[in-house]
C-alpha cells in the first residue's frame, strides 16, 4: 500500500477507497488504518475522502502540500474530477 501511495504523481490524489480497488483488497477504512499507523513516512495529503475532502487532522498541511504542488483546490479540499490519479499513467 505504502509503494501505491508513493507512486501518487505529484498534484493527483486518490481516495482512500481507490487505492483499497487499485490493489484489490480491503476498502477505504483498512486504507485509512494502515495510513493512520505507516503512512507517515510518505505522500499521506495525495490520499483524501472521496468526495475530497482533507485528512481532518492534518487539513492545513495537507492543503499547503497540494497547492505548492498545483494540484486543483476548493475550499473544501481537492477537485476530485480534475486530481483524480487513474493509477497508471504518470499523471
Amino acid at each position: 500500500m505504502i509503494e501505491l501511495v508513493d507512486s501518487i504523481p505529484s498534484g493527483c490524489v486518490l481516495s482512500y477507497g481507490d487505492v483499497a480497488e487499485l490493489l484489490e483488497q480491503g476498502g477505504p477504512r483498512q486504507v485509512g488504518q494502515v495510513m493512520s499507523r505507516y503512512g507517515s513516512s510518505t505522500n499521506w495529503w495525495r490520499v483524501v475522502r472521496a468526495d475530497g475532502q482533507l485528512p481532518k487532522c492534518h487539513e492545513g498541511e495537507a492543503r499547503e502540500k497540494l497547492l505548492a504542488e498545483g494540484a486543483p483546490l476548493t475550499s473544501r479540499g481537492v477537485q476530485m474530477k480534475a486530481a483524480r490519479w487513474d493509477g497508471v499513467s504518470g499523471s
